[in-house]
């Protein structure tokens, strides 16, 4: 099996084609995982419509199913983490119930900021598509010094947003990270940035999973992982362009 490609997505580990996973009948291929990868963003999609609709007309209904839908879907994200063999079925449903979570969040934004959820989901479907690009026709790949740069960078930022997650139990904040003044933006654009790259390590590490032989339930692990990071660069999306229309 060739050398594993690092990534700082959890999903997407270094023993994540481990031996075992490795299959000797029908194997995971490429266009597979695309085309998983296009069913869990589609189920993401129905299901955030369905909550945006809610906010609209039950405002006071839709903070229990974003709710119900965060914390299913961290538990089902952690199920398909240890047990990579049910993602057939534990992937679409992370995928529904992160949409349950962000088709209320997207609607919070949008009364606040008219249009910034169609903007932020036009904007992560765009930069996800060049990333695409620039990683087919090789201009960036997923080198180890990539790698490593990337992994350190993404924990750092989760070492902040765990810093203002327990400040926020203070009721203070990180004062950079929900700024929205020059630094605050910049700051935001640095995560987006960060997010976006650490697509080109999770196609790597799906390129590895396929040469490696990994078997045919990989592609929906693989998927996942990639629904992982667009749900993340999503949210960040919203707040970069929540704090732009602020100033």
């Amino acid at each position: 099996m060739p050398n594993l490609i690092k990534t700082s997505n959890p999903a997407l580990s270094a023993k994540t084609f481990d031996h075992d996973l490795t299959a000797s009948g029908e194997v995971m291929t490429l266009q597979g995982t695309v085309n998983k990868t296009a069913i869990l963003i589609f189920c993401a999609i129905a299901a955030a419509a369905w909550t945006w609709h809610l906010a609209l007309t039950q405002p006071d209904a839709v903070s229990a199913w974003m709710l119900a839908g965060l914390f299913a879907g961290l538990g089902l994200a952690f199920a398909t983490i240890f047990k990579k063999e049910w993602a057939p079925l534990t992937a679409p449903l992370y995928a529904v119930c992160e949409g349950l979570a962000l088709g209320g969040i997207s609607a919070v934004y949008n009364q606040a900021y008219h249009g910034i959820a169609l903007q932020a989901l036009e904007a992560t479907l765009g930069v996800t598509v060049i990333m695409l690009l620039l990683y087919t026709s090789g201009t960036l790949r997923a080198t180890p010094r990539f790698a490593m740069g990337v992994m350190a960078a993404t924990g750092g930022i989760f070492l902040v947003y765990l810093l203002d997650l327990v400040l926020g139990f203070f009721g203070t904040q990180v004062p950079l990270l929900n700024s929205s003044g020059p630094m605050g933006i910049l700051v935001s654009v640095a995560i987006v940035i960060i997010a976006a790259l650490n697509l080109i390590l999770d196609f790597g590490f799906i390129e590895t999973g396929v040469h490696a032989g990994a078997a045919r339930y990989m592609e929906w692990y693989g998927a996942f992982g990639v629904m992982v990071t667009l749900v993340w660069m999503y949210i960040e999306m919203l707040r970069l362009l929540s704090k732009a229309n602020s100033r």
